[in-house]
């Protein structure tokens, strides 16, 4: 996806990549606005465990599991909705629309595993994160949108930033 706004952050651990994800559900649950999140990454990069993070930082309470079977899960923290997708099972542009996928993801805070799948249906207000296995536990994970700036993105990535 070529956008306006990036920020590379490189991970060593689960607990790391766990721990971005946290920074990014805190950013979306202070922000309180629109987001759909694109996670992106071969099978085991990670997604699930950046999902996880996300949902903690938000302040899911409840285990989060990626929806792989169920294509959709929805938690609730602090009065907002979060809605979880995992898209990897379907094939066609109108299967989304018969599990309500518009509906959850535009003008709603979204996750969405393997949006990869289906670039061109997400919402104008996607932070695209790309998750790319750099060794073992190693990550490098690539965040990019058009709505927030480079500033939004290093605050997300504090620590784990090693170029923006």
């Amino acid at each position: 996806m070529e956008t306006k706004y990036r920020v590379e952050c490189q991970t060593h651990s689960v607990e790391d990549t766990t721990q971005l994800g946290k920074q990014l559900g805190a950013f979306l649950q202070e922000r309180q606005e629109p987001l759909c999140v694109a996670l992106i990454g071969d099978l085991g990069t990670g997604k699930t465990h950046m999902s996880q993070g996300i949902g903690l930082g938000f302040g899911i309470k409840e285990e989060m599991t990626s929806p792989t079977f169920a294509l959709m899960n929805t938690y609730e923290a602090h009065g907002q909705a979060l809605y979880h997708f995992d898209v990897y099972r379907l094939d066609d542009v109108c299967e989304l629309e018969n599990i309500g996928f518009y509906e959850y993801t535009e003008d709603q805070i979204s996750i969405v595993e393997w949006a990869n799948k289906f670039p061109h249906e997400l919402p104008d207000e996607t932070l695209w994160v790309t998750i790319t296995r750099l060794g073992e536990s190693e990550r490098q994970i690539m965040m990019a949108s058009d709505i927030l700036s480079d500033d939004e993105l290093a605050q997300i990535g504090g620590q784990y930033v090693v170029r923006n």
